[in-house]
């Protein structure tokens, strides 16, 4: 992830935590927000047409809409940096963020705070493992048919450089209603969670046969793509639109109106690039982060 470091914080206990990306010099964002059923802070301030341009740091988050509190101490331990958006009178660090869903599976009274958020900062390195992590601690995947056949989702990360230098990499937490699909055979990642469904094709069979999918609670699928590609705002909204098709790639069903999936773009270069060679590897990326965030299971 070129240009930033990763912080990660949990409560493994009570299943929840957050993810922060800090860049190290003020990064241009661009964002899309696909899902249905989103739960956000300063999104709107980066799209395009705004004032604000760039960002100084980025969370997701479990925790539902309580966990945007964990942005506030991002917020404070970037002030006491002493960076963020000059005023004038201050700097305001521009800190969006994102939630996933995770308060079925651990305790739902604990959840990301601002104390979280700052230690997420204070934990930030330039590499950062997988798994049940941070924000990914209490993903889960595969809920269409219930809670109770939930599979293992987590946090995945991965990248390529290319042969000119420039390096695509994307995190994403995996918290989907649907379930995480092998490319290579069609197969349920991690494994068969019901008798009889095991497939792509078996997953359609079963909703075709049920009046609806399970509505309990949000999901939502989360993913960063952190480029040192030189990207305008407008260039970066459209890496970001295609960066989607990567969930859609290995997420059956993916987008869903109880779903709140969105995908953030982050430049933190200068290097030239072709814009759609970036948002087609970036979507490649998020389809493999997906898998990642899945893989320890099957270790």
């Amino acid at each position: 992830m070129p240009g930033v470091k990763i912080g990660h914080a949990q409560d493994s206990d009570a299943r929840t935590g957050c993810t922060v990306i800090l860049p190290e010099a003020e990064a241009l964002a661009g964002v899309d927000v696909r899902g249905s059923a989103p739960g956000t802070r300063e999104v709107e301030c980066i799209k395009p047409v705004r004032l604000v341009e760039k960002i100084h740091g980025l969370v997701l988050s479990g925790g539902s809409a309580f966990g945007l509190s964990a942005a506030s101490g991002v917020q404070r331990w970037l002030e006491e940096q002493q960076r963020g958006f000059d005023v004038g009178v201050a700097r305001v660090p521009i800190v969006p963020a994102a939630v996933i869903f995770d308060l079925a599976v651990g305790d739902p009274q604990t959840r990301p705070d601002e104390n979280m958020g700052v230690q997420a900062c204070e934990n930030a390195q330039s590499e950062s493992p997988s798994g049940r992590i941070g924000a990914g601690c209490g993903a889960t995947t595969g809920k269409l048919f219930g809670l109770e056949n939930a599979l293992q989702g987590g946090l995945g990360l991965r990248s390529v450089t290319l042969k000119s230098g420039v390096t695509i990499g994307a995190l994403t937490v995996v918290n989907a209603l649907g379930y995480v699909i092998d490319p290579e055979n069609d197969m349920i990642l991690p494994q068969a969670p019901l008798p009889g469904l095991t497939h792509r094709h078996d997953i359609i069979e079963q909703m075709s046969g049920h009046p609806r999918v399970a509505s309990f609670g949000e999901h939502t699928t989360l993913t960063v793509v952190v480029t040192d590609a030189l990207l305008n705002r407008e260039q970066a909204t459209k890496v970001a639109q295609m960066a989607q098709d990567g969930m859609a790639r290995v997420l059956c069903p993916s987008h869903t109106m109880m779903d709140g999936d969105i995908a953030f773009v982050l430049s933190t270069g200068n290097k030239e690039c072709d814009l759609s060679l970036v948002g087609t590897l970036a979507s490649e990326m998020v389809a493999n982060s997906i898998l990642d965030a899945v893989s320890k299971d099957l270790e």
